[in-house]
This record gives structure tokens, C-alpha cells and sequence, in this order.
């Protein structure tokens, strides 16, 4: 799950990170309000999406009178922003954070991942922050620093003053820097994040080290814990299918290709996609319904698959142990009569009552074309998209 950088922000505030005065705005009319009582020389105005990139697109502008924080907000609002992580279709603007100016002396870049080969939280720092940082990641590898953390003492001051040298902060701001790095590293076990990203974190005229930008992810698996951070979800930030997915505790993520997959367990839905693509096909989403899924659950998967108008076939491929394949025949039959079947209907059934599960398919009166295995099946649905 993502946050916008305002709601980032103000997680960091309450961990000690430094970060600028600022409040979001949803019209002109409150930017400028919000740039009143902020009252300073010069006023960012941000757009808030949840991707990277909003500089370069041109979703922030430096307004130095209120007259320009007004005519930016009009033209921040309601735009599409295409950035580098939105794809072409772009995100629409609906939310912007007006924040106060800051003397920029330099910007730096710094990160806490979770590193799944080492299991370990890992600290990533560089002196190279700002807008081009992947491509320093790229051609400069060796600017980007690690601090590997220790989950029983978590990041020690000393590594955290090792980054700070390295990343060639001034001698006189370290302190303040690994006062925000230690911050920064409490609010990202607190908060069960999975990213939290600085960049650019600036050095200021008037000897601050602050985080200029805020960006957090949360391990999803951990929001039952966490009521404060749900609340922050932005739905309008989300795809509709995958909101609708949710209700019903299925795993889908929406795709650009055209065959719709329902697969149950996510090793065997990685491998249907990649064989779908390995004959030629694109897959329209990952959906795993899970082992314990009830024929509502398949229903609801089904009809989220066929709510997608760039699906053009589906292919359903059940391996049945825990899940019984009567169970997904049931609910593949009642979604596409519910809905009305209009595309090419793939299935591959093995497991438990499988001969039962093939029976109900093959007495629905529905087209559904019956694959002997994985590859037969991808083959098939490939074929009749074609």
C-alpha cells in the first residue's frame, strides 16, 4: 500500500524527522489559503499521485507570490501527470501539497528497503540525490552507500554516522543527520513500510538537514496492525479491480495484456503467466484465488477478470488440493452465465474432484474449451485470442 508525500510527511514528524512546514489543498482557493498562513517568500506547490518522477513531468512548481500558487494549482489540478512510474496513461492530479520554500544547498539521497537476499532492512545512501538518482543507480553504482541492519540492535548511531561521511554531509550537520537517519529507521519498523525513500533529503542555508520529499510503502500483510496507516489509503490512487478484489481477499493485479488468468496459488499463477507468454500470449492480470476460495470468491473473480474491456479470453487453471475443483467449476459456471461470456473460455482442472468439477463444466451449456495440462492450456488460449 502506498501514501501520498503529504501523509509520509506527517509520519515523519512524529518520529523527529525534520521535514518543511506545509499542508495539502484540494482547490485554488485552499492553496491559497494554506500559502497565507505559511506566509513565507516562496511556496512550492506539489501534485500529489502515488509515483515518482512529478519534477520531471512538471508536478511541482515554485510560486514566489500568491497569485502564482493560485493560476499553479489551477493548472496542477485535474491534469493528467505522465511520469516514468505512471506509464502513458498518466494519474490524474486531484490533491496538492503546498509546502514552504527552502534554501537548497545540496541534495542527497537516501532509502530503507527491506533486501530479501539478505532478509535484512538495509539503509541505502548517495551525495547524488535528486531527479536522475536511477540513473546514477545505473552508470555510478559505487556513489550509492549500504548499511546493512542487525534486527536485534537495529541501526546504530555509528552506522548511521558512517553514511552521513559517506554521503559527504558537512562535518557540522552529521549529528543532525543521524538524529533524522535513526528517525527515519524508527518510523520504518514501527510502521511495518517495506520502502521509505528520501529524495532528494537537503542540506539548507540555515544549517538543516531535512527530507524534502517523503515516499512509503507498506507491507500489506501488515495493515490489520496498522488502523492509522489504512485510513490513509487513497482509493482514487488505486485500480478499481484491484479495490474490488480486496473485499473478497483475492490477490489480482491488473496487467496490460489481453487473456484474463484465475489460477489458485501464486507460484502456479506466476507460472501460467510466463507460460502464456512463452506461447506467444499476454496476460491480462495475476489473480490467485487462494486454497480455502468458495464458489462467491470465484464468482467475484471471474466477473473482476471480465470487467476488464481488454480482455479478449480467459484461462482458468486449477490445481486442487485444499481448493476442491467442483468448487471453481460452480463459481466459473455461475459467473459467466451472471455476466454473459462473450470471450473465449479456457480451463484446466486437476485435483480433488476434478471428474466432478468437469462434469458441472461440461454440463453448463457454456463454450469452455477443456485443456489436458498448463502448456495445452496456454497454447489453447493463445490460439483463440489470436
Amino acid at each position: 500500500m502506498n501514501i501520498h508525500e503529504y501523509q509520509g510527511k506527517e509520519i515523519l514528524r512524529q518520529y523527529g524527522v525534520a521535514v518543511p512546514n506545509g499542508k495539502v489543498a484540494f482547490s485554488p482557493e485552499e492553496a491559497v489559503k494554506v500559502a497565507k498562513e505559511l506566509n513565507t517568500a516562496v511556496t512550492v506547490v506539489k501534485a500529489q499521485i502515488h509515483a515518482g518522477g512529478r519534477g520531471k513531468a512538471g508536478g511541482v512548481k515554485i510560486a514566489k507570490n500568491l497569485e502564482e500558487v493560485r493560476t499553479y494549482a489551477k493548472e496542477l489540478l485535474g491534469k493528467i501527470l505522465v511520469t516514468h512510474q505512471t506509464g502513458p496513461e498518466g494519474k490524474e492530479v486531484k490533491r496538492l501539497y503546498i509546502e514552504e520554500g527552502s534554501d537548497i544547498q545540496k541534495e542527497y539521497y537516501l532509502s530503507l528497503v527491506l533486501d530479501r537476499a539478505t532478509s535484512r532492512v538495509t539503509m541505502m545512501g548517495s551525495e547524488e540525490g535528486g531527479m536522475d538518482i536511477e540513473e546514477v543507480a545505473e552508470t555510478n553504482p559505487e556513489k550509492i552507500f549500504k548499511e546493512v541492519v542487525d534486527p536485534v540492535v537495529g541501526l546504530t548511531g555509528f552506522q548511521a554516522r558512517r553514511m552521513a561521511f559517506n554521503m559527504n554531509i558537512p562535518a557540522n550537520l552529521v549529528n543532525k543527520a543521524v538524529k533524522l537517519m535513526l528517525g527515519l529507521y524508527q518510523a520504518f519498523v514501527d510502521k511495518d513500510a517495506s520502502i521509505v525513500e528520501i529524495n532528494p533529503l537537503v542540506v539548507t542555508g540555515q544549517g538543516d538537514v531535512m527530507a524534502l520529499d517523503a515516499k512509503f510503502n507498506f507491507d500489506a500483510n501488515a495493515l490489520y496492525r496498522h488502523k492509522d496507516i489504512v485510513e490513509l489509503r487513497d482509493f482514487d490512487e488505486e485500480d478499481a479491480k484491484e479495490i474490488e478484489a480486496s473485499k473478497y481477499d483475492l490477490s489480482y493485479i491488473s496487467l496490460d495484456g489481453n487473456i484474463g488468468c484465475m489460477v489458485n496459488g501464486a507460484g502456479l499463477a506466476m507460472a501460467t503467466m510466463d507460460t502464456i507468454s512463452y506461447y506467444g500470449g499476454s496476460p491480462a492480470n495475476f489473480l490467485d484465488v487462494g486454497g480455502g476460495a468458495t464458489a462467491e470468491k470465484v464468482t467475484e473473480a471471474f466477473k473482476i477478470i471480465l470487467s476488464d474491456p481488454n480482455v479478449k479470453g480467459i484461462f482458468v487453471n486449477i490445481f486442487g488440493g485444499i481448493m476442491k475443483c467442483d468448487v471453481i467449476a460452480e463459481g466459473v459456471v455461475t459467473a459467466a452465465k451472471e455476466v454473459g461470456l462473450a470471450v473465449p473460455l479456457v480451463v484446466r482442472l486437476e485435483g480433488t474432484n476434478v471428474d466432478l468439477g468437469k462434469e458441472i463444466l461440461n454440463t453448463s451449456g457454456l463454450d469452455i474449451v477443456a485443456a489436458d495440462s498448463m502448456a495445452d492450456g496456454a497454447q489453447k488460449i493463445v490460439g483463440l485470442v489470436g
